[in-house]
C-alpha cells in the first residue's frame, strides 16, 4: 500500500489499482484527486473539505464516491448514493480496501466556538487518519497520521496521544500553520527522538513524497 502526502491534512492511499484520498481541502493540490476511486472527508472545515472542488471532481468522474460524516454529506446534495454518510462504528470497502470509522467530534477549540462533528478513518487496518481530533482507534495501528498544529492542538497532548495509540510509525500532518522552524520543533524536537519519548518512530513527508506501507 502506497501513501502519498499532499498539502496539509491530505493523503492519498493506493493499493492494487484502487486510490483513496482523505481530506482534500483548500491547501491541497487538485491533482491529489485525479483518478481517485473515493474521497474520505473527516469534517466540514475548509482546510479538509473544499465543497466546490469536490463537486467538480464528482461531476468530472461519474464513478467517484465520497464517504464522510452527515454534516458534509448534507452539503453535497444532488449526487445520490455516490455520497455516503458514515459515523463511529461503521465500516465499508472500496476496491478491496477496508475502511472503518472512528470518533464523533472535532477537538474543542474554545468554549465560545461551536464544535463540529469529525470522523477518523482506519484504512486497511494499517493507517489511521483522525482528522481534527485525537481519537483513539480502539485497535492497534501501524501508521498514525498525527496533526501537528491548529487552534485546537497542544504539543503536550500530541505526545500523550502517541503514547496512548502506540503506533509503529507516526507521520506529521496538518502543518500549514507552522514555519519550517516550527515544523522541526514540534516534530523532531517533541514527537521525535529528541523529545520526551512517545514509544513510536516519528517521521514527516513533504507534499508529493510517498511511502510504502504494510497492509493487512
Amino acid at each position: 500500500m502506497r501513501l502519498t502526502k499532499y498539502g496539509h491534512a491530505c493523503v492519498r492511499i493506493e493499493k492494487n489499482g484502487t486510490a483513496l484520498v482523505i481530506d482534500p481541502g483548500l491547501f491541497t493540490d487538485q491533482e491529489s484527486v485525479r483518478g481517485a476511486d473515493a474521497l474520505l472527508i473527516t469534517h466540514e472545515h475548509w482546510d479538509h473539505f473544499a465543497e466546490e472542488r469536490v463537486r467538480v471532481a464528482l461531476q468530472a468522474d461519474p464513478a467517484l464516491r465520497v464517504w464522510t460524516n452527515r454534516a458534509v454529506a448534507e452539503q453535497l446534495i444532488g449526487f445520490g448514493p455516490r455520497v455516503a454518510a458514515v459515523g463511529d462504528g461503521d465500516a465499508f470497502e472500496v476496491g478491496g480496501i477496508g475502511v472503518s470509522v472512528h470518533g464523533e467530534w472535532h477537538a474543542p477549540i474554545h468554549p465560545d466556538v461551536p464544535r463540529v462533528t469529525n470522523v477518523g478513518f482506519l484504512v486497511d487496518g494499517t493507517l489511521f487518519h483522525p482528522g481534527d481530533a485525537l481519537t483513539l482507534p480502539e485497535q492497534p495501528v501501524d501508521t498514525l497520521m498525527v496533526p501537528l498544529a491548529g487552534p485546537w492542538t497542544r504539543t503536550g497532548d500530541l505526545v500523550d496521544y502517541l503514547r496512548e495509540v502506540r503506533p509503529a510509525r507516526a507521520l506529521g500532518m496538518h502543518e500549514a500553520m507552522l514555519s519550517e522552524i516550527g515544523l522541526k520543533l514540534v516534530g523532531e524536537n517533541w514527537l521525535g527522538a529528541n523529545g520526551p519519548g512517545t514509544g513510536t518512530d516519528y517521521g514527516y513527508l513533504a507534499a508529493g513524497e510517498s511511502l510504502e506501507l504494510t497492509g493487512e
